[in-house]
């Protein structure tokens, strides 16, 4: 029970520490983040209309599939996300932001909750169903607890680096 709470206390220390080092961080580095604007211009109506068909359920899941793969075609670094890096809106985005932020490098997002169709599809399509999903040129790097380890390690900094300055 010890190990479990000095477990629990390292990790809070570590995630208030990576938010107060991010912030610093990005004030004096300037990491540059970018959204990802919406490809779905459909109104709500039509998206109604579509999900009721079955035939059209079809051609929606591969829509949203291709949306997704172009979005990761087009952002080297892409965090999936609930909120925005400067309003995260659960404790897990923000301590993914706060391990990006602290790098220093560029980045985007999609905020999930912008996109009800992205935050399902996202879900099959990497096979992973918790958010934030952190993606390095198109792969599946993995959420929050996996981010913010990598940052501890130094593994962070060195892929993000190889893949903004490349």
């Amino acid at each position: 029970m010890r190990g479990l709470i000095s477990s629990l206390i390292h990790s809070l220390i570590t995630g208030l520490l990576i938010l107060f080092l991010s912030g610093c961080t990005a004030m004096l580095v300037g990491a540059d983040v970018q959204p990802v604007e919406r490809q779905d211009q459909s109104d709500e109506k039509d998206r109604t209309e579509r999900k009721r068909n079955d035939r059209h359920n079809r051609h929606t899941v591969m829509d949203v599939n291709t949306r997704i793969e172009e979005q990761l075609k087009s952002h080297d670094v892409l965090l999936y996300m609930k909120g925005t890096p400067d309003f995260p809106q659960c404790g897990f985005s923000g301590q993914a932001v706060a391990a990006l932020n602290a790098v220093g490098k560029s980045y985007s997002y999609v905020n999930i909750f912008e996109d009800p169709e992205i935050r399902e599809g996202l879900k099959v399509y990497s096979n992973w169903p918790t958010f934030p999903q952190l993606y390095v040129r198109g792969e599946l790097i993995g959420g929050s607890d996996i981010v913010v380890e990598m940052y501890n390690s130094g593994e962070l900094q060195t892929l993000l680096g190889q893949a903004v300055d490349a």
